[in-house]
């Protein structure tokens, strides 16, 4: 079992950290007087394309590994089952519309308005007893009944048939972030709670490969255990594992000394009965992170919720763990750690994002998909430490010669900013009187200094960096400057 290591790989991870830190903010964004723009004199594309940006990181369609693809078809044909399709629709519906379960305080509280609001319809008082029902009767009709998944070796495959396509793409876009933010981070250990089809050990070890030597898949469900276990092995029982050090437990490592470079939770936080469950798990799992947390649920809002909920309970405890001094910060995808201004905006948003991906070939399966999904990832360490560029949280609206970005910003805010390639995207001169050049370090910069953030922006995508520095500082368009009608 893996144990906390030297503090070899810290010295790594803040160095690269600086790297991230001093030449991106410095060579990468610099402010002129009324624009957030990004500064073409210090030459940071280098011979890269705009298309490769620093803040891209939004990928094309994910594939299975073809050995996962396999042994998920053959499996699901040594074992026919009848109206799989349908199966399959009807557990993917359900998932994805699952809300949290209700907890007992808000059941009290609405049972309690409820019985007042009939004591107010009622001439006489009614008995306790049919007080009680009618009480009942009324809960029973408006408050969503959750209920437990018990996992059985068909229920197993019907889920494998649903998702494990879609579960392996959000979880390997996640993994692409830190390895396309720090590519000298190189873990070792890896433990997945909730590990259902075993999907996110395949991520890690296409994502980092042979530098991972431990993967511990925890599952309450034996039958989903096992199911994991013979994808691994081709589809067989007696197969050779197709990745090594792979091993399945029910319940989590007892030590609290026992820490892993990278802990996962993929869609299983969402299937605890209760919140002070989930509270508890979340700090177990915090408790052996030693240098990611990766928490990925829907991309729903009571999925967003729940993250923000795990996030804001981490973000809360930075001092107080015996065990592990250093505190806790947002790694992606907020580039603060401040309230979600998605949750506090007068209409709530989840935040999501999407990840396109080519799903196993069944007979009713052969187009593309997207799989619609939340993602918090959380690191030990300073803020100091993490690149903070504005997130894009939406779609990006490309219209003639502008373009719509929403974006998530370092001061916690939310920004609608149009990019217009008449401000945005053109050499300009100016005099030697202007603020523009006493700002800009050199002539150059101020003949181009305007050029890259259009052409940035226009090739970004839902979920990528915007390499700017103070977005919030988008002016509004002038009478002369308005973008063209779409």
């Amino acid at each position: 079992m893996a144990t906390a290591r030297t503090p070899r790989f810290l010295l790594l991870f803040c160095r690269s950290c600086r790297s991230l830190r001093g030449p991106q903010s410095r060579a990468y964004a610099a402010l002129v007087p009324g624009v957030s723009q990004v500064d073409n004199g210090s030459d940071f594309l280098g011979k890269k394309p705009h298309r490769k940006h620093p803040g891209i990181l939004h990928l094309p369609h994910v594939q299975l590994p073809q050995a996962l693809a396999d042994a998920a078809q053959l499996m699901l044909f040594e074992r026919p089952m009848r109206s799989v399709e349908k199966q399959v629709q009807a557990l993917t519906n359900y998932l994805w519309s699952r809300h949290l379960p209700v907890e007992p305080e808000e059941l009290q509280r609405r049972a309690a308005y409820l019985e007042k609001k009939f004591l107010e319809k009622q001439d006489s008082a009614p008995t306790e007893e049919k007080l009680r029902e009618a009480v009942l009767h009324a809960l029973r009709k408006t408050t969503y009944h959750w209920q437990e998944l018990s996992y059985s070796e068909e229920l197993s495959l019907i889920y494998m048939a649903a998702r494990l396509d879609g579960g392996f793409a959000a979880v390997f876009r996640a993994f692409h972030e830190i390895q396309a933010r720090i590519p000298e981070f190189r873990p070792q250990t890896l433990m997945d709670f909730g590990s259902g089809t075993g999907s996110v050990a395949w991520a890690a070890h296409r994502t980092w490969g042979q530098s991972l030597r431990e993967y511990v898949c925890v599952d309450s469900s034996a039958a989903m255990l096992g199911l994991a276990e013979k994808l691994l092995k081709g589809g067989s029982e007696s197969g050779k594992p197709c990745i090594p050090g792979v091993f399945f437990r029910q319940f989590l490592p007892v030590s609290p000394k026992v820490q892993f470079d990278v802990v996962v939770s993929a869609y299983a936080l969402s299937e605890l009965p209760s919140r002070a469950d989930r509270i508890e798990v979340i700090q177990n799992l915090w408790r052996k992170t030693s240098h990611f947390l990766v928490l990925v649920e829907n991309g729903t809002k009571a999925g967003h919720r729940l993250l923000m909920d795990a996030r804001n309970l981490v973000l809360g405890e930075k001092e107080k763990s015996p065990l592990d001094l250093r505190p806790s910060f947002v790694f992606a995808p907020c580039p603060h750690e401040l309230p979600c201004p998605q949750l506090n905006a007068s209409k709530s948003l989840a935040c999501s994002f999407s990840q396109a991906y080519h799903p196993i070939p069944f007979n009713w399966n052969k187009k593309p998909k997207e799989e619609i999904f939340s993602m918090v990832i959380l690191a030990r360490g300073s803020p100091k430490e993490a690149n903070r560029w504005p997130r894009i949280t939406q779609p990006v609206l490309k219209r003639p010669r502008h373009v719509h970005c929403h974006l998530c910003c370092p001061d916690g805010h939310m920004q609608h900013a149009v990019v217009t390639a008449r401000r945005h995207g053109r050499y300009r001169r100016y005099d030697h009187q202007s603020k523009c050049r006493k700002t800009c370090s050199s002539s150059n910069a101020s003949l181009s200094c305007h050029r890259d953030l259009y052409r940035c922006a226009r090739v970004s995508s839902w979920g990528d960096l915007l390499p700017v520095i103070a977005p919030s500082e988008f002016p509004p368009s002038s009478p002369d400057e308005e973008p063209p009608e779409n």
